[in-house]
This record gives structure tokens, C-alpha cells and sequence, in this order.
């Protein structure tokens, strides 16, 4: 388990290098959200990022730092590479998002790219990692990148303490997120009767299938627009048993309603918010989830910009 120690443990040590992000209230939908679209790398990812690459001994920063990312993740550990002096290789799918790319590259990342999607450079980075002894950065499955990712649960609480006994809407993928959230939820004490949903894609359901016991092996992961939540999770990854153990339900997303969401957060409250991000909200805007008090995450705002404006002229969103 995560205990909470390490949860403000990470918050004490990312202090200063990130921002508290804006929580807001939507009286509409009767829903608070938690806008981590405006952190500093435009995504959560840099909370758990700057944790990990932080409590790095100098013989492991020496060695030069590793990770794959569909691109937030990558833009986390640049900015914490960065800080610390390390070299910071990324290994990333050659369809990425061409902003997160760049980002990433902006922050001092060298990329290596390749085909087959978030799984293949995953695969790759740590076969490169193994072989070359360089440390490896995981998005998810790493103790204390899940810690960081919690610190975002005290922000909230400051600010609505209510939600200690609320509805929390997390996006998952790898798991990293939502374990950190639910860890700290559940771990701090004041707390009973929170509960925690993860969200994932119809497109990509591997953490929703492992949640209820079943297999990822076999899957067919389909195109989604919410990139950042794409690909199989990593065997014997530690958020398995995590979610399992801390996580209340799963429910999946359609593609189209992840855009109205997307249009939703633009329209109503101005703000720029990418697919993956907008899975929470979607399962509001549905009537799926009608438990209140409750919080959404939005988890991150680094959407490509024309395929942002196409959703929002048009509604829609092709390929």
C-alpha cells in the first residue's frame, strides 16, 4: 500500500516547483473540478515526476533518467531532469501528439520515437533502460511517482473539505492517478464513506478489465482520441493490486462523449482540456454518475490545437 507519510512527504518535496491548481464549482452540474490542465507542464504528471526524480540519489541522476510517455509524463520528468542536471531520454510512439513532442523536446528531452503505439516505446524504453543501466522513470508503476500524484487530494481538501466524504472521478490508464488519489483519500484518516471511480476509454478498457479480475491479454485497443490514456498496463505493474484494494468502481467512455465533454469545459468555463482529461466530466455529462458532493480531475489541457478548434467549431472529430 501507499502509506499517507509518503503522500506529504511528496508534497513537501515538489513544493516550489509546481502550481495549486484551481478548483472550481460547477452549480450546473453540481460538480466541482479540479483543474490540473493548469499545472505547470499543462498535466498531473508533473507531481509524480518531480517526486521520483527528486528523491534520486546522485549515483542514479549520474546515470541519466529514462521514461515513456504518450507525452505528459515525458514533459514531468524533463522538467524535473532539468532541475536536478540529468540527461532525460524519452521514448515515445512516432503518432504522438506533435505538441507534446515538441514540449517535451522544448524541456530538454531527447526523444527516440517508434511505431505501434504507447505499448512499443514502453516496451522499448525499458529494454534501453535494462541494458544500459540507466533509471527508469515509470508513469505508474512506481511507488513514489503514485505519492506524488496523491499531493493534488490536500489541495482539494483545503479548499472544499466536504469532498473528504464525496465522489471522486479520476481518468485511468496505467493506474498511477487514481492510486495516488484514492491512497491519499483513504490513507489520511476523516474519510469515510469517499468514494473513487475510475474512468477509462471503451477504446482502451486494459486497467478497467484488470480491475474486475479479468485479463488484458487478447484486448484490441481501438483509436481514441484520448491519447494519454492509451495501451496495456505493465505486468506485475503495482497499481494492480493498488486500484483492487483502494478503488470503488470502473466505468467506461465513448469517443463521442469525451467531445462533448471537451466542448463542455470550453464553453462553460473556458478551459482547454485534452480527451484523456475530459473522461471524468464525460461520465457526469451523461447522467452515468448522479452521487453528490463530487469532484472531477481534470487531469491535463496538452490537446493539439487544431484538433481542440475542430471540436469546438464542429463538434466532431475526424482523423
Amino acid at each position: 500500500m501507499i502509506p499517507y507519510t509518503w503522500i506529504q512527504e511528496a508534497r513537501q518535496r515538489v513544493a516550489g516547483h509546481i502550481h495549486r491548481t484551481p478548483i472550481t464549482y460547477d452549480s450546473e452540474l453540481d460538480l466541482y473540478l479540479k483543474w490540473e490542465n493548469r499545472q505547470i507542464t499543462g498535466s498531473f504528471k508533473a507531481r509524480g515526476a518531480l517526486n521520483r526524480v527528486l528523491s534520486l540519489l546522485d549515483w542514479e541522476i549520474e546515470r541519466g533518467i529514462v521514461a515513456a510517455s504518450a507525452g505528459n509524463h515525458g514533459q514531468g520528468v524533463a522538467l524535473a531532469g532539468k532541475l536536478v542536471g540529468a540527461r532525460v531520454l524519452v521514448f515515445a510512439a512516432e503518432d504522438a501528439v506533435p505538441a507534446k513532442l515538441e514540449a517535451m523536446r522544448a524541456l530538454g528531452a531527447e526523444l527516440r520515437l517508434f511505431p505501434g503505439g504507447y505499448s512499443a516505446a514502453e516496451k522499448a524504453g525499458l529494454e534501453y533502460a535494462a541494458s544500459s543501466q540507466a533509471t527508469w522513470i515509470s508513469p505508474y508503476n512506481d511507488g513514489l511517482v503514485i505519492a506524488g500524484q496523491g499531493t493534488l487530494v490536500e489541495e482539494v481538501l483545503e479548499d472544499v473539505p466536504e469532498l473528504a466524504k464525496g465522489l471522486w472521478l479520476v481518468p485511468a490508464s496505467g493506474g498511477g492517478l487514481i492510486s495516488g488519489v484514492a491512497a491519499a483519500l483513504k490513507e489520511r484518516g476523516g474519510t469515510d464513506g469517499v468514494r473513487v471511480i475510475g474512468v477509462q476509454t471503451e477504446a482502451s478498457p486494459f486497467m478497467y478489465e484488470l480491475f474486475f479480475g479479468r485479463t488484458q491479454e487478447g484486448l484490441v485497443e481501438l483509436p481514441s482520441l484520448a491519447d494519454g490514456l492509451a495501451g496495456p498496463v505493465e505486468d506485475g505493474s503495482i497499481t494492480i493490486p493498488l486500484i483492487r484494494h483502494y478503488v470503488d468502481d470502473f466505468i467506461l467512455i465513448g469517443e463521442e462523449e469525451i467531445i462533448q465533454a471537451i466542448r463542455y469545459a470550453w464553453e462553460v468555463h473556458g478551459e482547454r482540456i485534452e480527451a484523456s482529461a475530459a473522461v471524468p466530466l464525460a461520465a457526469i455529462l451523461s447522467e452515468r454518475i448522479k452521487a453528490r458532493p463530487a469532484v472531477a480531475v481534470i487531469s491535463g489541457g496538452n490537446i493539439q490545437p487544431e484538433v481542440h478548434a475542430q471540436i469546438i467549431g464542429s463538434g466532431t472529430w475526424k482523423t
